[in-house]
């Protein structure tokens, strides 16, 4: 295998947002492109990262399964500066990675065998598709982080909520004109951690698209030129509101 990118800066960012959700993962490089698919330890939150053939310079490859440590690999593509060129090379159970720029530099990632299943995207059906700004998503999350440590998001009445209550409370509300609301009245809670760790990719994007339903799990959809990031968030369900 040998693939370059030459501007690695959307791969180096994915790689740091996924690395808070999981430590080990399954790196799936063939002919459609790079990808990515894991469930944090606590079985509560999924992500999806998808890197297109198209966003390579060059792509030579067979079908590679890469496992790797993320927190070693995050911290070779910090190295990258916004004009190096970032090449991937496997050598038996080795992942090379040069990243060329005015001085050419070599590192060595050990490749790890991962024991848990492969997993995919689950395919889940929505009743709401909420197109939100990034800075007003990431917003509302850091209001509502502020009072409480879960979050509902709210559709009623062709408003768009993100609200916490608790001792405290924090309320963010959009119309038609803020956001593209298409979505039947509902309502779920999610856990803030996560939504906080989502928000770090929601920044990569001007929009991000939340899909969701009645005590549904979480879709957000995060696209940039060239990239895809997905993360799916089981629900809090509880008795009381």
């Amino acid at each position: 295998m040998l693939v370059k990118l030459d501007n690695p800066t959307a791969l180096s960012k994915a790689i740091e947002i996924i690395s808070e959700l999981v430590t080990d993962v399954r790196i799936k490089v063939g002919e459609y492109g790079m990808s990515i698919t894991a469930m944090d330890p606590a079985n509560v939150a999924m992500v999806g990262f998808r890197l297109p053939k198209s966003a390579f310079s060059q792509f030579e490859v067979g079908t590679e399964v890469l496992g790797v440590n993320l927190d070693s690999l995050k911290k070779i593509l910090k190295r990258c500066g916004t004009k190096s060129n970032l090449i991937f090379e496997t050598s038996e159970n080795t992942l090379l990675i040069n990243i060329h720029d005015r001085v050419k530099r070599n590192f060595s990632l050990a490749l790890i065998e991962i024991e848990s299943e492969d997993k995919d995207m689950p395919s889940l059906d929505y009743s709401s598709k909420v197109i939100i700004s990034s800075v007003d998503l990431v917003d509302s999350i850091e209001d509502c982080s502020v009072v409480a440590d879960s979050c509902s998001f709210i559709v009623k009445d062709s408003k768009f909520v993100i609200e916490s209550k608790g001792l405290n409370s924090a309320r963010s509300e959009f119309s038609g004109d803020e956001a593209n609301i298409e979505a039947e009245n509902c309502k779920s809670k999610y856990s803030l951690e996560y939504l906080k760790k989502f928000a770090k990719g929601a920044k990569l994007s001007e929009k991000t698209i939340l899909r969701f339903a009645n005590d549904h799990p979480l879709k957000v959809e995060i696209r940039t030129e060239g990239m895809e990031l997905d993360f799916v968030l089981a629900p809090r369900v509880e008795m009381d509101d």
